[in-house]
């Protein structure tokens, strides 16, 4: 078997020794031969399903992949788990699923990797939740691993312009306002997806993607390659047999995702504009290798990163456009050259990001990504927030704000149901903070995004004339001032319950303020008078989440991560 020892990896307890004869009898059965039961045993997993256009080309790269891994050296044993996609889950109960299948996909993700004692992963994923969901399997496993993006779609083209699934969104509230008709509105959606990928701006899954390479668990240029193409098919091959390389030098996930990674991996979030839910992704990374980096530590290298790829939603252009500008490494190299990234951390490749970085030149030719010193603006497209509204923090997407602080009465909606009701009905006026609550982890429970909601703002031409603010979650594709992962949540009684219709409310994006102009005493006495909300949910996995989800400033954990480890799994 060459230059593995199978005497000292997981997979020698399901095939070693003449104990084990019935294990390795269930391989025979599928094919393998003796020669390849005797190869370290490799997961690889994707999130395929035919929910949505993210996952469906995924099955396609696992089939690379596990080329791979058998050319390497390894045996390759590929399963499935879930994804809950966000676009389809939007605006109704369904989207109550989305973050919590991020723990799911991770948790399943385990179990598969622990019941059949596999050496080392490979991961495969498309869509928002899956891409944090399988790193993080990744740490708490610690398992040689590779990540690898199973790339973006195309950009549709409406009137001779490209167009994303957010036009849709947002056309959506101009077809309410009466600025578009029905069948505007049915041209835009037969057009607005052509092809398998997650969605094509910097939106959550782009920006997951971003972090995978930018945290070092990705092969360099993986992330950028649109799913449709061919070329996506090569990077799986090498990540395939990439992992092989990792299992013989033993370099583990937890020696690449470190606190420095973790930066690293904010610094790419601020620079593209990304989403806010990776203030909740890196978060529960973290929390699986056991360090503290919440909401604020990210918040903090997002105020001290410039803001440099000019991408949607808050800019002109998509990931397609990135990747033919020059890709993440490009711009990882000018983060580098301005001294916003650590070089000296470990990669999958074997090498550090310096290493990685050493031949890539910046092209100044291309129209995408700016240069460190010649930024779209000199702080990230992201900040976080604090004050008596939000104790514990609360978060805003600035790229491509014009204003930074806003003033308002307070409108308060105890569900996004009931908000998106009003805003269709255009019961809400400029000047009013819109107050979604009750829609946090636990008191959702499932903290659902409200892309539905600010996408019909913007649409009926209200996008930057109201504030919203929510103790649940905003699309990566959210535009306007809109303030996610206030905490401490409604449902546990924080200061957002307290509200009241009319109370004033001061948001300073510049000061990274939020307060509510009421007194401790004003606030003390409404507490005494608050009574929980009874949860919509008793039973299933949805009230069991509920059960267990810590705090969004945490990233929404479910469980203690490495604080508590007894023993890492790729060391039994």
């Amino acid at each position: 078997m060459g230059k593995f020892n199978k005497k000292k990896l997981p997979s020698r307890h399901t095939s070693l020794g003449a104990d084990r004869a019935p294990h390795r009898s269930f391989y025979y059965a599928m094919g393998e031969t003796e020669k390849d039961v005797a190869k370290p045993f490799v997961g690889v997993v994707s999130t395929w399903n035919e929910a949505a256009p993210c996952n469906i080309a995924l099955m396609r790269q696992a089939q690379s992949v596990k080329k791979g891994v058998r050319a390497s050296g390894g045996t390759p044993r590929e399963f499935c788990t879930i994804t809950v996609t966000d676009g389809i889950a939007m605006g109704h109960e369904g989207m109550k699923s989305s973050l919590v299948s991020r723990e799911i996909i991770a948790d399943s993700t385990e179990l598969t990797v622990r019941g059949h004692c596999y050496d080392a992963l490979v991961g495969i994923a498309g869509c928002d939740k899956s891409l944090p969901a399988l790193m993080m399997a990744m740490v708490r496993l610690n398992v040689p691993s590779v990540f690898i993006y199973g790339g973006s779609i195309l950009p549709g083209q409406y009137k001779g312009k490209d167009v994303t699934v957010v036009d849709v969104f947002e056309a959506v509230g101009k077809h309410s306002a009466g600025k578009m008709s029905a069948k505007e509105l049915r041209k835009l959606e037969l057009v607005a997806c052509p092809s398998a990928g997650a969605c094509g701006g910097q939106f959550t899954a782009n920006t997951m993607a971003c972090v995978s390479e930018a945290i070092g668990l990705a092969l360099p240029y993986s992330a950028g390659t649109p799913a449709p193409y061919e070329e996506r098919d090569k990077y799986a091959l090498l990540s395939g047999k990439n992992v092989m390389n990792l299992l013989q030098k033993n370099i583990r996930p937890r020696d690449i995702v470190t606190k420095k990674s973790l930066e690293n991996a904010a610094t790419i979030v601020a620079a593209t504009g990304g989403s806010t839910n990776a203030a909740l992704h890196l978060p529960a990374l973290a929390n699986e290798i056991g360090i503290k980096f919440d909401l604020m530590d990210v918040a903090k290298i997002f105020k001290k990163t410039p803001y440099l790829a000019d991408l949607k939603p808050g800019g002109k252009y998509v990931a397609k456009d990135m990747w033919l500008a020059g890709g993440v490494p490009m711009l990882l190299k000018t983060l580098y050259d301005g001294g916003f990234i650590h070089g000296d951390c470990l990669t999958v490749t074997g090498k550090t990001m310096k290493q990685n970085l050493k031949n890539i030149k910046f092209n100044p030719k291309q129209k995408v990504l700016r240069a460190y010193d010649n930024p779209l603006s000199p702080d990230g497209g992201v900040v976080g927030l604090k004050g008596n509204l939000a104790p514990d923090g609360g978060i805003v997407k600035i790229a491509g704000l014009k204003k930074l602080q806003f003033t308002g009465k307070a409108r308060c909606f105890d569900n996004e149901e009931a908000a998106m009701a009003a805003v269709q009905n255009k019961k809400y006026k400029e000047g009013d903070v819109i107050i979604i609550r009750y829609e946090g982890p636990v008191g959702g429970p499932g903290m659902r995004e409200m892309l539905s909601t600010t996408g019909a703002i913007y649409g009926q031409g209200m996008g930057e004339k109201v504030a919203l603010i929510t103790d649940g979650r905003f699309s990566g594709a959210t535009r306007g001032f809109c303030v996610g992962h206030v905490g401490p949540e409604a449902a546990l009684g924080g200061p957002l319950a307290l509200l009241r219709n009319g109370d004033i409310i001061d948001i300073d994006a510049k000061k990274g303020t939020i307060n509510v102009r009421l007194t401790k005493s004003q606030l003390a006495a409404r507490r005494k008078k608050w009574k929980p909300k009874k949860s919509s949910f008793g039973s299933g996995t949805i009230w069991k989440y509920a059960q267990t989800v810590g705090p969004a400033y945490l990233g929404a954990p479910t469980h203690p991560g490495k604080r508590k480890e007894v023993k890492v799994y790729a060391d039994i």
